[in-house]
Protein backbone atom coordinates (compact mmCIF):
# COMPACT_ATOMS: atom_id res chain seq x y z
CA UNK A 1 0.00 0.00 0.00
CA UNK A 2 1.49 3.15 -1.13
CA UNK A 3 1.67 5.34 2.23
CA UNK A 4 2.98 8.44 0.34
CA UNK A 5 0.36 11.09 1.40
CA UNK A 6 1.27 12.98 -1.91
CA UNK A 7 1.42 9.97 -3.62
CA UNK A 8 -1.89 8.75 -2.61
CA UNK A 9 -3.22 12.78 -3.22
CA UNK A 10 -2.16 12.39 -6.02
CA UNK A 11 -4.04 9.17 -7.06
CA UNK A 12 -7.48 9.61 -5.75
CA UNK A 13 -7.16 12.94 -7.95
CA UNK A 14 -7.40 11.15 -11.15
CA UNK A 15 -11.09 9.74 -9.88
CA UNK A 16 -13.67 11.17 -11.50
CA UNK A 17 -15.70 13.72 -8.58
CA UNK A 18 -18.40 11.62 -7.13
CA UNK A 19 -15.87 8.97 -6.36
CA UNK A 20 -13.25 11.20 -4.51
CA UNK A 21 -16.42 12.97 -2.90
CA UNK A 22 -17.33 9.52 -1.31
CA UNK A 23 -13.88 8.64 -0.56
CA UNK A 24 -13.94 12.36 1.61
CA UNK A 25 -16.79 11.52 3.05
CA UNK A 26 -15.48 8.68 4.14
CA UNK A 27 -12.53 9.73 5.53
CA UNK A 28 -13.97 12.86 7.24
CA UNK A 29 -16.50 10.34 8.96
CA UNK A 30 -13.90 8.44 10.36
CA UNK A 31 -12.50 11.49 12.17
CA UNK A 32 -15.97 11.28 14.33
CA UNK A 33 -16.04 15.24 13.86
CA UNK A 34 -19.48 15.12 15.37
CA UNK A 35 -18.08 14.12 18.93
CA UNK A 36 -15.74 16.95 19.09
CA UNK A 37 -18.38 19.91 16.76
CA UNK A 38 -21.76 19.64 17.74
CA UNK A 39 -23.35 19.81 14.02
CA UNK A 40 -27.05 20.77 15.14
CA UNK A 41 -30.19 19.00 12.98
CA UNK A 42 -30.70 21.30 10.61
CA UNK A 43 -27.11 21.24 9.09
CA UNK A 44 -26.95 17.30 9.08
CA UNK A 45 -30.22 16.51 7.26
CA UNK A 46 -28.41 19.21 4.89
CA UNK A 47 -25.18 17.07 4.54
CA UNK A 48 -27.20 13.82 4.53
CA UNK A 49 -29.08 15.54 1.42
CA UNK A 50 -25.94 16.59 -0.37
CA UNK A 51 -24.01 13.41 0.33
CA UNK A 52 -27.15 11.81 -1.02
CA UNK A 53 -27.62 13.99 -4.07
CA UNK A 54 -23.46 13.22 -4.61
CA UNK A 55 -23.92 9.19 -4.45
CA UNK A 56 -27.09 9.28 -6.83
CA UNK A 57 -25.66 11.45 -9.63
CA UNK A 58 -28.29 14.33 -9.56
CA UNK A 59 -25.28 16.81 -7.66
CA UNK A 60 -23.51 19.53 -10.50
CA UNK A 61 -19.97 18.66 -8.80
CA UNK A 62 -17.78 21.65 -9.96
CA UNK A 63 -13.53 21.49 -9.84
CA UNK A 64 -11.57 23.34 -7.75
CA UNK A 65 -10.56 25.26 -10.35
CA UNK A 66 -13.55 26.37 -11.82
CA UNK A 67 -15.12 26.88 -9.13
CA UNK A 68 -12.32 29.53 -8.03
CA UNK A 69 -12.32 31.32 -11.44
CA UNK A 70 -16.39 31.85 -10.81
CA UNK A 71 -15.82 33.00 -7.23
CA UNK A 72 -12.87 35.17 -9.17
CA UNK A 73 -15.30 36.59 -11.22
CA UNK A 74 -18.00 36.78 -9.22
CA UNK A 75 -15.53 38.97 -7.21
CA UNK A 76 -14.41 41.50 -10.33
Amino acid sequence: MNTDPKGIIDEVMQLPPAIRASIAETLLESLDFEEDFPVSSVWLEEINRRCAAIANGTAKLVDHESALKQLRASLA
